[in-house]
């Protein structure tokens, strides 16, 4: 198994890598990975959203006992569910590698800000389909693209910031 991770690492890593080239004199390596690995995780967690909303769910509300919940809020925790521990994995062996936290620290972090990601995923969805009226898959690609500024911030300043040398 350990070897089947570190040959996954590497090769994420040189795929990532080999496009870095161009972007050298713009960006940091680590926020090109960042975006790199992040644009991946997000495709992947808008694609769960959307097949989720439309195949799983079916559009339809989900009805568990006293609780009705709205299919794209049902969408939104379901690709949560796979996008959580593969943005973890990119996050923790991809992106900051080099933080001096544990795994179990780090990880701890990592659920703290996509928790509070979730949440602003939940308010603008409610916001931008059950108030605007807007369909679904758009309105979580705009919600995405909103948390996207407080998740780099946060992940790159407190969640899997350098432990200083101090």
């Amino acid at each position: 198994m350990r070897n089947v991770h570190h040959a996954l690492r590497h090769t994420i890593l040189a795929c990532i890598d080999f496009f870095y080239t161009p972007f050298k004199k713009i960006m940091p390596l680590q926020t090109f990975r960042y975006a790199a690995a992040g644009g991946v995780n997000t495709l992947f967690d808008i694609t769960l959203f959307s097949f989720s909303y439309h195949f799983v769910f079916k559009k339809q509300n989900l009805h568990l006992g006293q609780f009705t919940i709205s299919p794209h809020i049902a969408s939104l925790f379901f690709a949560f569910c796979f996008s959580l521990p593969s943005g973890f994995y990119l996050n923790r062996y991809i992106v900051f590698q080099n933080t001096g936290l544990h795994r179990h620290a780090q990880m701890v972090r990592y659920i703290i800000v996509v928790l509070i990601c979730v949440v602003f995923n939940f308010l603008f969805l409610k916001l931008f389909v059950d108030y605007f009226g807007w369909y679904a898959t758009p309105s979580k690609i705009l919600t995405t693209m909103l948390v996207i500024v407080f998740s780099y911030t946060s992940q790159t300043y407190f969640f899997f910031k350098l432990k200083d040398d101090k």
